[in-house]
């Protein structure tokens, strides 16, 4: 905006008669830029307010992902039978058991059931099973009773 107020004074300090063809176009330059500037001032007011409300919609969101992943994380969990409130079951893990050291639920999945070992997540014990072809297929998931 200083730039333009200073060409305007250039025309007046300079006695350009706004009269004349030169005058009149040199003066509707100034003009038209004055016009420019003030509209991108209110862009620019604008962009800045809308950067606020999108700072605050972006919280907003946030908070209500965080609202929603809380939700998720306690549909998650599962609570075994004889097991602490805090023993968490994961989805890919389909047996239970409890370990005989510290009493805490263990989840295991059908790899370690054929491996015939695991370590207790809660207190590092080495845990083995022994279970043949039929009992495996017994404790399955899909296992008819």
């Amino acid at each position: 905006m200083d730039k333009i107020a200073y060409l305007r004074g250039l025309l007046d300090g300079q006695g350009v008669d706004p009269a004349t063809k030169e005058g009149k176009a040199q003066y509707a330059v100034c003009e038209a830029l004055e016009d420019i500037m003030k509209y991108i001032q209110k862009l620019e007011d604008r962009v800045e307010e809308l950067e606020e409300q999108c700072d605050i919609l972006d919280e907003a969101v946030a908070d209500v992902e965080d609202m929603l992943m809380d939700e998720d994380d306690d549909d998650d969990a599962y609570d075994c039978e004889g097991c602490p409130e805090d023993c968490e079951f994961d989805e890919e893990e389909q047996y239970e058991t409890i370990c005989p050291t510290c009493g805490r639920c263990i989840p295991l999945d059908e790899r370690m059931l054929e491996d015939g070992e695991t370590v207790c997540p809660n207190c590092g014990e080495e845990l083995e099973f022994d279970f043949d072809e039929s009992e495996l297929q017994a404790l399955a998931p899909d296992a008819e009773e």
